[in-house]
């Protein structure tokens, strides 16, 4: 029997906050996987390794967790007043299944170096030193990044001081801001609050009646109180990913808020939906001991928050969730508000698995209704390889 001999595809893998995930140009996919559909998808799991019967994407580049297993696809922008496009794909683990609901905020940092080193950005716009400021299409949600990257000899410094919970090494800070964070999914300008309201009662059938702030800011999310559910808001992974009862608990929560959201009709669609909603649970301040053993303390921050992310606990805290954080919190009478003390706020620091993060937001009232003009946060990237990445040349 003659099999197809495999293809190579230029790729770079990088690590982008506390995700890593394949980086592609646009122009050099496969022609039939430049556009959406069937022969994209099918390109992008392979890479990866997905679907996988025994979770481990042991024959692709995935990393078997939801911060691994990722894609990204950058090309040049046509869009007025922006420099390059970046469409997201979040790749299931055990299905054939590439989620392109949402962003990824980590992923967002290594999208302005990665179109810099790869000569997507206009030589006019690149300092030799100092700071490249990269205007981002963000695909997935239509909106717009901005990203500050630094510059040393006309190369994108990698490496420097700045420490990031949830990332071993320092490396070199990537300020971000997420501008008009809270629009719906199209970039249409829906509702920050798709229910119209701050808080609401949301019913989940075998779990009872739970107050939950359901937002559009960064990513579709759903807060709910630890407490309610049973935690305290200092968890690390193991507790609730080693438990299966949690899991199922997190999901069905999960699926009602998405209902209730307007993002899908039907519950059963919560399945092919992984990406979004989000569900996150937040609690008052109190010490804990995060996964490094790090200790840190109520007086460190101002929120507890814990989040899952395609159906686990996150080691740490999604990029776009932190954006959906910091915009709660911003405003008076959100659960994440109330349990940073209420009250107005710029900014907030929350304790995750992995120890501590500051989000910036710039919220107001007007006529009746919040608005947030952009959450501001910091991360950091670094090229981990690049050259060709392999697949069979069947796959598509």
């Amino acid at each position: 029997m003659v099999h197809a001999p495999q293809i190579r595809i230029p790729a770079t893998y990088m690590r982008g906050g506390t995700s890593k995930g394949v980086f592609f140009c646009l122009n050099d996919l496969p022609q039939t996987a430049q556009d959406p559909g069937p022969a994209r998808d099918a390109v992008l799991l392979r890479v990866i390794g997905s679907p996988d019967i025994y979770g481990k994407q042991i024959d692709g580049m995935g990393g078997a967790t939801s911060s691994t297993s990722k894609t990204v696809i950058v090309a040049r922008s046509n869009r007025p007043d922006h420099d390059v496009d970046y469409l997201f794909g979040q790749v299931a683990i055990d299905k054939a299944f590439v989620d392109c609901s949402g962003n990824c905020g980590n992923l967002s940092a290594a999208v302005g170096p990665f179109a810099i080193s790869k000569g997507l950005i206009d030589a006019h716009r690149i300092p030799h030193d100092g700071t490249a400021t990269i205007r981002i299409w963000q695909a997935n949600i239509g909106k717009t990044i901005i990203a500050h990257v630094p510059m040393v000899q006309g190369q994108v410094q990698e490496t420097g001081d700045f420490e990031l919970d949830g990332v071993t090494f320092p490396a070199a800070e990537v300020i971000l801001e997420f501008m008009d964070p809270a629009a719906d999914e199209e970039g249409g300008g829906g509702a920050m609050f798709p229910t119209g309201h701050r808080v609401d009662d949301l019913e989940v059938p075998g779990i009872g009646t739970l107050k939950a702030t359901m937002i559009n800011a960064g990513i579709p999310t759903v807060f709910v109180h630890a407490e309610a559910i049973g935690y305290t808001g200092t968890e690390l992974q193991d507790d609730i990913n080693s438990d299966p009862k949690a899991l199922v608990m997190f999901e069905t929560i999960r699926a009602h808020a998405a209902l209730r959201m307007g993002l899908i009709k039907h519950l059963d669609e919560a399945a092919r939906r992984q990406h979004t909603p989000k569900v996150a649970f937040v609690a008052p301040p109190s010490d804990f001991v995060a996964s490094s053993g790090q200790k840190v303390l109520a007086s460190d921050i101002d929120v507890l928050v814990r989040a899952l992310s395609m159906g686990k606990l996150h080691h740490a805290m999604m990029g776009t969730a932190a954006v959906a954080i910091g915009t709660a919190a911003a405003i008076p009478g959100t659960l994440v508000n109330l349990a940073a003390g209420g009250g107005e706020r710029s900014s907030v620091r929350f304790g995750h698995p992995s120890g501590t993060l500051r989000v910036g937001a710039e919220a107001a009232e007007v006529n009746g209704e919040w608005k947030v003009t952009k959450a501001i946060m910091s991360r950091s990237a670094r090229v981990l390889m690049e050259g060709w990445v392999r697949i069979p040349g069947d796959v598509f």
